[in-house]
């Protein structure tokens, strides 16, 4: 699909403002592969990420009226995505899967750095093997900028929960990558 340039952005988003249905056609089909990718990084499958896609463009046409035009449009569809992820897991109860854990330590001295060697469908495949928390928890923290105190509030738990579950994530990380690498320089080697 091409690309919609700056100067259609506003005309597009006028038409949807008025209800018309070309237009929010034509705004589905320019962002909804990137969001859906942002959907399935909250879900645990295709089928329940494309339901969070659904519901997150139903809150797009509702509310496209309140957006302001001086921020990234971009940036305000990403964040409707990222809440109607955060609905799904509230509503599909998934929230009780994280341990409050306040009292054990968090390691602040080493944050986690993907290899650059490392390509993103990779990294976000790897980044799928944790367990749901970890992996929430990390997007929210790691790929969306959000701060534990607003993932705490987002996903009804304690700011040490959020950090404590960003510390597993990061080294949990760690040792897939360290694996996933032994295992492609190996090959490598056999190759030779």
């Amino acid at each position: 699909m091409k690309s919609i340039s700056l100067d259609n952005i506003g005309l597009i988003i006028q038409g949807c403002v008025d209800g018309k249905r070309n237009y929010q056609k034509m705004l589905y089909e320019q962002f909804s592969s990137k969001m859906f990718y942002v959907c399935l990084r909250y879900t645990r499958s295709r089928e329940d990420a494309e339901d969070v896609l659904q519901e997150g463009f139903i809150k797009i046409f509702k509310n496209i009226s309140n957006f302001k035009t001086e921020g990234s449009f971009e940036g305000w569809i990403r964040r409707i995505m990222v809440n109607s992820a955060i609905d799904h897991i509230r509503k599909q109860k998934e929230a009780k899967i994280f341990n409050d854990v306040e009292n054990l330590a968090v390691n602040h001295e080493s944050d986690f750095v993907a290899d650059s060697r490392l390509k993103e469908k990779e990294l976000m495949a790897i980044v799928k093997t944790l367990p749901f928390g970890y992996q929430t928890v990390f997007n929210l923290y790691v790929i969306e900028g959000y701060s534990h105190n607003e993932i705490a509030g987002m996903l009804n738990i304690s700011e040490g929960t959020s950090k404590s579950q960003l510390s597993k994530a990061k080294e949990q990380l760690r040792h897939l990558l360290q694996k996933y690498f032994d295992v492609t320089t190996h090959n490598k080697k056999g190759i030779e």
